[in-house]
């Protein structure tokens, strides 16, 4: 039970357990911005008993629903205290069944807390795929996949208690925020370690650790001033969630006569010229026959999302939340699931999973969008995936330039930055958990690495980087998704290597892997240390011969020339056509080679290089 009772002294009846096997929110806490709060009450045959409160925590409505195993209590929460309460469950001819519930006290200036932003470096990891720290929770007996490291789609045995023993390795890289893919229960027979088809949504997958671990990991990531990155997933359950297996409405989830798998066309939700049909099975089809879709135009459903991720967010002491396939939500629910989370954490931030291929079509998406509110409709959702800027990276690094391909792809999406409301809260980003290996893309050619990551750490956004990827790793998504997905290399107690461990010492990195780790951590402890390249503003030129040169500044005097040369051969600048940018400066140093440049006449290049240079005068 400790698990289940998230620390929560639940006290029942010998009637009570046969009666009463879940209450949804397990506990809540005073002083929310909500002023109520609706518990789920799961048990057999409960609806046949009328509830009771005490006076301390009176009730607005109980809603009953088709199923009778399901109560839906609505509490007026307004002035309830911290303490523990009593809810009763009567029934003619029946005991009464006592249900104790617990408001806590908040922590101090909860509501308020500052999600991550464009000061921030979010590193992506794969919990089951980054390190395990308890090789003895590889396996559960309750849960039906067990570990196995030979199957490139089974689970490997990472675990919370090896990403905490490792973040003093990310905190050395320059990561300032942590996003982590699912660690809720997911009890899929196959593929379970993605976390996608969640079982649970109120408990940590006993693989992976306990709720426990996890308030640990976030307290350990806020002692070295670092941020924890939830993955929410709004739009799916796996078809082993409790929930999913004694439904309380039918319309609990999206439903047709056969199984219908979701067009995957985003644009319908937004075409003025498209066929409904088309739009439903985009919104209401199911990713996989495993997935169920939830249907959040269902007021139970939408308040039982809003809650479990506020419970979270208070619960584990969040810094940000990522939302998966954030566009296949019913609009309107969806953002009236936004709103409520940043209603109650004002300076909170939230990104969105929203991979489309046009920037007008992703901006339409975040808060404020003229484009959205031409139809009325704003998401309220602070950040969107800069997914074109990723498809630009996917392709110049095999083109030569030409009036639109080659480096130019870079600079044009840039030019329609004018589509977002704020374009310095966009995530950045070369690759993900879903896409091809950056690495693998440009075959292990560390120049390549070097000038994308020197583009993703010094343009505007919220830069994010993939596990792996700082010491080369490679990995074919043509493969299956396991070969994206590997293993770091020292996560395992067995493993023969360990790159979170330097070349010098015994099995650590090898020369490969070092120079890949040296660089990154140059780079981003930069970044980390330069408030210019977080929000300065943008200046950009036309390319040229397949190079690009763009400088960031700021009121406060601070600017950065950066210099990417795609180009294979050695190019020469003529500094005159920069002097907008230059803004009077003479002088630089170069971050990357520690040199001191002079920035009067010309500056040579090298073929396929980035110059990153902080002037002055």
């Amino acid at each position: 039970m400790k698990n289940f009772s998230l620390g929560i002294l639940l006290v029942f009846s010998v009637m009570a357990q046969a009666q009463i096997a879940r209450v949804e929110p397990p506990f809540w806490w005073e002083g929310m911005q909500r002023d109520s709060l609706q518990l789920l009450v799961y048990g057999k045959d409960i609806a046949s008993y009328e509830v009771d409160a005490s006076a301390e925590m009176p009730i607005l409505e109980v809603t009953k629903t088709e199923n009778p195993n399901y109560l839906f209590v609505t509490i007026n929460t307004a002035s309830v205290a911290a303490g523990d309460y009593e809810l009763r469950f009567q029934k003619e001819g029946s005991p009464q069944i006592k249900q104790s519930y617990s408001f806590k006290e908040r922590r101090e200036h909860s509501a308020l807390r500052k999600g991550f932003d464009n000061a921030d470096l979010i590193y992506l990891l794969m919990p089951d795929r980054f390190a395990n720290g308890n090789p003895a929770g590889d396996s559960h007996p309750k849960m039906a996949e067990k570990a196995d490291r030979t199957k490139p789609g089974g689970r490997h045995g990472g675990d919370i208690k090896g990403i905490i023993d490792h973040l003093d390795y990310l905190k050395d890289l320059g990561a300032t925020a942590i996003w982590s893919t699912p660690l809720c229960e997911d009890d899929d027979k196959t593929y379970s370690y993605h976390g996608y088809a969640q079982s649970d949504v109120y408990n940590i997958d006993p693989r992976y650790g306990s709720n426990e671990d996890y308030v640990q990991l976030s307290a350990e990531l806020h002692k070295r001033g670092m941020k924890l990155i939830h993955d929410y997933v709004t739009n799916h359950w796996g078809l082993q969630h409790w929930i999913i297996q004694d439904l309380p409405t039918r319309d609990w989830i999206h439903q047709f006569d056969a199984f219908t798998n979701t067009n995957h066309r985003m644009t319908t939700q937004f075409d003025p010229y498209a066929a409904q049909i088309d739009q439903k099975i985009y919104e209401e089809g199911w990713f996989v026959p495993t997935m169920p879709d939830l249907n959040q135009s269902n007021p139970l459903v939408l308040n039982y999302l809003i809650q479990n991720a506020i419970w979270w967010v208070e619960y584990a002491d969040l810094d940000g939340l990522r939302v998966d396939t954030y566009s296949y939500n019913h609009k309107q629910g969806i953002a009236k699931w936004t709103k409520a989370l940043m209603d109650e954490y004002p300076n909170f931030n939230i990104v969105g999973e929203v991979w489309l291929h046009d920037s007008a079509q992703i901006a339409y998406w975040q808060k404020d969008s003229k484009i959205g509110a031409l139809q009325d409709y704003n998401t309220h959702l602070p950040t969107v995936m800069d997914f074109t800027l990723h498809d630009a990276l996917d392709k110049i690094f095999v083109e030569e330039e030409q009036w639109d391909q080659g480096v130019t792809r870079v600079y044009e999406n840039f030019v329609n930055d004018f589509f977002y409301p704020n374009p310095n809260n966009i995530l950045v980003f070369a690759e993900n958990h879903d896409t091809q290996r950056f690495n693998t893309r440009v075959k292990g050619a560390f120049e390549d690495y070097k000038l994308a990551m020197s583009l993703i750490c010094t343009t505007r956004g919220i830069p994010q980087v993939y596990y792996g990827s700082e010491i080369g790793m490679q990995g074919d998504k043509n493969k299956g998704d396991g070969d994206i997905r590997h293993d770091f290399p020292g996560g395992w107690p067995a493993d023969k290597q360990n790159a979170f461990l330097p070349q010098s010492e015994k099995n650590g990195r090898n020369a490969y892997q070092e120079q890949y780790f040296n660089f990154s951590k140059k780079l981003f402890n930069w970044r980390k240390a330069n408030p210019v390249v977080h929000s300065g503003k943008l200046l950009q030129y036309v390319p040229d011969k397949n190079l690009y040169v763009y400088f960031r500044y700021n009121a406060e005097g601070d600017r950065v020339m950066v210099i990417l040369n795609l180009n294979r051969k050695k190019q020469t600048l003529d500094l005159k056509r920069f002097t907008e940018g230059l803004a009077g400066h003479k002088q630089g140093l170069e971050l990357l080679t520690g040199k001191a440049l002079q920035l009067t006449d010309t500056l040579p290049v090298m073929p396929r290089t980035s110059m990153i240079i902080n002037l002055t005068r």
